[in-house]
Formats: structure tokens, C-alpha cells, sequence
């Protein structure tokens, strides 16, 4: 009973001190020098003095009683426990700002921002159907997309609150303790063309024709196309005319009918039509990938972010069966 009335007590004078001597505002001081790697740079940002800043460093690290900055010649670096610390403080500003965001949809439902971070191929597909149907039910919300080419690079994205979630590509099984990813889809590779090309106007095709086409590429496709379509075949790895990095400069091409290229169904589900563009009927029997929904975990998500996550669902629901051919199954040539 005594050590429950000390473990109680101790208890109460570390809530007192947290509430009393930690300040939201010192704690912002706290991540703004940790950004800028100075007292002096923070304190030009914030409008305030620097001793004013050198302040609120002092009062936070005496409420939590460990050193969070050590100073150096050339500005000041955070500990270990000032990294943790900010961690924390990252996360409750992210928590104060969803709930500013709460209240603001209870206000006006209509009104708010998504945040999402995707590569560029799933940015020309899925989510331009999922902006053109969303924004149609709310004309007054923003959509913020930023570049996550590489989705086991762009975790940070999440963890430092810069984006709602991720949409695209993950590995298979998710290893992120912190992180949740929603399965949507499988996606796999097919072989496209201009409607009007050479090609696309073919109804047969022998994939050692293809070896004198002109390809472009992206150059994360260029393994695949080998080893999972070229190489089985007793094949060499076709002449790549156009190594391109850009998805839509990869379009504009294959539109231009001089050019065969390799694309995603999901891509090519929301692109043949409008901009002619044709499968080819060789089967390329490429390795599915699920493609995903990612969320931090113990995250609350606002009510206007969980409406456009629900209409990603319902855009991706057709290419939910595995390994779906967006058009027709090509046949076996």
C-alpha cells in the first residue's frame, strides 16, 4: 500500500511539473533549433531574441531534467534525449493540428486538405481518377501530392508528419512496426503501344519481334523486362531507345505510334483510351505487386482525409483481383 501511495505521489509531482514548466510554445522553440541547427537562426525565424530563445531551451530542459542540445562550434546538435523528445513534440503538434482540422470539417465539411505522397506512375493513374471523382463532391478541399518515387524511402514522409499517407507500391509482407499499409490491388507489367502504331495495329505478335522496336524505358523496368519476359524466352534484352524517367513523357511517346514501352495495369486502365494507347498481345507473365495504402500507426486520420482515402478504395475496387488485365488477356503468341 506505502509503495502505491509513493508511486501515486511521485506520479502527481511529475504530472505537476510537466504541466507547469512545459510550454507548448518552449517546445516549439525546441523543434525550430533543432531544424536550423542554431539559437540565432531560430530566433530570426521566430521574431524573438536569442536570448529569449537560449530561455526557453533552459526552462525545457530543466522541467525534464536531462540535456536536450549539445553545443558546439558550429550551432548546437539534440541529444539522445532531445531526439526522443522530439519525436514526441512532432507528434503532439501533429495531434493539435488534426484537431484543429476536426473542428474546422465539423464547421464546413466541404472544407479542408489531403496530403498524399505517391510515385509519379500511380500520380498519371489511379490517383488522377481518384482527384477527378473526389473533387467533384468536394470542390473546396485541396490536394496536396508530393513525389514518393521510391515508397520504402519516403516512410519519412509519414513519420514526420509531412503527408496524410502513402499510396503505391510496398513490399510483400509489410515489415514497418509503426506503420499500417491497406492492400488495394496487385498490379503486374503488360506491353503497350500506340493505338495506330506498327504494333498496335497487329493482331499477332511474336515477343522476338519486339527485339527491333524502338522501347522506352524507365530504367526501374529495365531488370524486369529482362529477366521476367526476355531472358525465359532465350532472348537478349531489347535496344532501350529511350531511357526516360518521366511517366507522362513515356506517354506522350507510345501516343506518337513510334515507340513500345512496358506499363502498369492500373496506369494503362486509366490511360489507353485517352490517350490511344493499345496492349499488345504478348503475355508478360511478370511478377505481381501489391500496391497500397499507408498510415502511421496511433495516428488519427481527420474525417475529410478518411473520405478520400474511401474514395481510393472505391476507384481501385476493379483492379482488387490479382494479376487483372486492365483491357482484355492478351493472347498467346
Amino acid at each position: 500500500m506505502l509503495d502505491k501511495q509513493r508511486t501515486s505521489t511521485s506520479r502527481s509531482k511529475w504530472d505537476d511539473r510537466i504541466g507547469r514548466r512545459l510550454k507548448l510554445r518552449d517546445l516549439h522553440v525546441l523543434l525550430t533549433v533543432a531544424e536550423l541547427g542554431s539559437m540565432g537562426k531560430a530566433a530570426e525565424r521566430l521574431g524573438v531574441s536569442q536570448p529569449l530563445v537560449s530561455k526557453a531551451i533552459a526552462d525545457i530542459e530543466h522541467a525534464v531534467g536531462v540535456r536536450l542540445l549539445d553545443r558546439t562550434l558550429h550551432g548546437v546538435e539534440t541529444t539522445h534525449y532531445g531526439r526522443v523528445l522530439l519525436r514526441s513534440g512532432l507528434g503532439a503538434f501533429d495531434e493539435l493540428r488534426q484537431c484543429i482540422k476536426d473542428i474546422t470539417f465539423l464547421t464546413d465539411p466541404m472544407v479542408g486538405e489531403v496530403r498524399v505522397g505517391c510515385p509519379e506512375a500511380v500520380s498519371a493513374g489511379l490517383l488522377s481518377a481518384v482527384i477527378d471523382r473526389f473533387s467533384r463532391q468536394f470542390p473546396r478541399v485541396g490536394v496536396n501530392v508530393t513525389a514518393a518515387d521510391n515508397m520504402s524511402r519516403e516512410f519519412r514522409q509519414l513519420r514526420d508528419r509531412e503527408v496524410d499517407f502513402l499510396l503505391g507500391r510496398v513490399s510483400e509482407p509489410f515489415r514497418e512496426d509503426d506503420l499500417i499499409a491497406e492492400i488495394l490491388y496487385h498490379d503486374r507489367m503488360f506491353i503497350v503501344a500506340g493505338r495506330e502504331s506498327e504494333w498496335g495495329r497487329r493482331r499477332r505478335i511474336k515477343l522476338s519481334e519486339l527485339s527491333r522496336a524502338k522501347w522506352i524505358l524507365p530504367p526501374s523496368m529495365f531488370d524486369s523486362i529482362y529477366s521476367d519476359l526476355f531472358k525465359p524466352c532465350g532472348l537478349p534484352l531489347p535496344n532501350i531507345s529511350v531511357r526516360g524517367y518521366s511517366t507522362h513523357q513515356m506517354i506522350n511517346l507510345l501516343a506518337s505510334g513510334h515507340f513500345v514501352s512496358a506499363m502498369s495495369g492500373s496506369m494503362l486502365r486509366f490511360n489507353a483510351d485517352r490517350r490511344s494507347l493499345k496492349l499488345l498481345p504478348i503475355d508478360a507473365a511478370t511478377q505481381a505487386w501489391p500496391v497500397a495504402m499507408v498510415t502511421l500507426k496511433y495516428r488519427s486520420i481527420n474525417p475529410i482525409v478518411q473520405s478520400f482515402m474511401q474514395c481510393v478504395r472505391d476507384v481501385a475496387k476493379p483492379l482488387a483481383k490479382r494479376g487483372k488485365c486492365p483491357a482484355r488477356r492478351p493472347s498467346n503468341a
